[in-house]
C-alpha cells in the first residue's frame, strides 16, 4: 500500500495533469458559468469539444479578430496557458478573465472543460 502511494505521489509530482480531478473542475468553472456553457448562445462561446478544435472556428460566435487568426488548434497545453493569461496567450482577445494563479485549478479545469463533449 505504502508503494501505491509512493507511485502515486511521484506520478502527481511529474505530470500533475495524470491527477486533475475534473468533478473539482466542474466547480471552478461556475466562475466560467457566466458567460460560457456547453450548448451555445451563451456571451462566450460553447466550450464543449473545444480541445481538438481550431481557435476561433465556432460558426455560432462572433470571435475577436485575435482569435480569429490564432491560428493554432486548441490542446491541452493551449487551454491551460489560456486559462492562466488569456491577454497572454491570444494577445487582444475580448475575454475579460484575468486567469488564474493556482496550477491545481488550471489542472482541475482543463481536465473538466476537455471532458465536455
Amino acid at each position: 500500500m505504502m508503494r501505491f502511494a509512493l507511485a502515486a505521489a511521484v506520478i502527481c509530482l511529474a505530470a500533475p495533469a495524470l491527477c486533475a480531478d475534473a468533478a473539482r473542475g466542474k466547480e471552478v468553472f461556475q466562475a466560467c458559468a457566466a458567460c460560457h456553457g456547453d450548448k451555445g448562445g451563451d456571451l462566450g462561446p460553447s466550450l464543449a469539444g473545444v480541445i481538438g478544435r481550431k481557435a476561433g472556428s465556432r460558426e455560432d460566435f462572433r470571435y475577436s479578430g485575435p482569435m480569429m487568426r490564432a491560428g493554432f488548434t486548441w490542446d491541452e497545453t493551449r487551454l491551460k496557458a489560456f486559462i492562466r493569461d488569456p491577454q497572454e496567450a491570444v494577445r487582444g482577445t475580448r475575454m475579460p478573465f484575468g486567469g488564474l494563479d493556482s496550477a491545481a485549478d488550471i489542472d482541475d479545469l482543463a481536465a473538466y472543460i476537455g471532458a465536455l463533449k
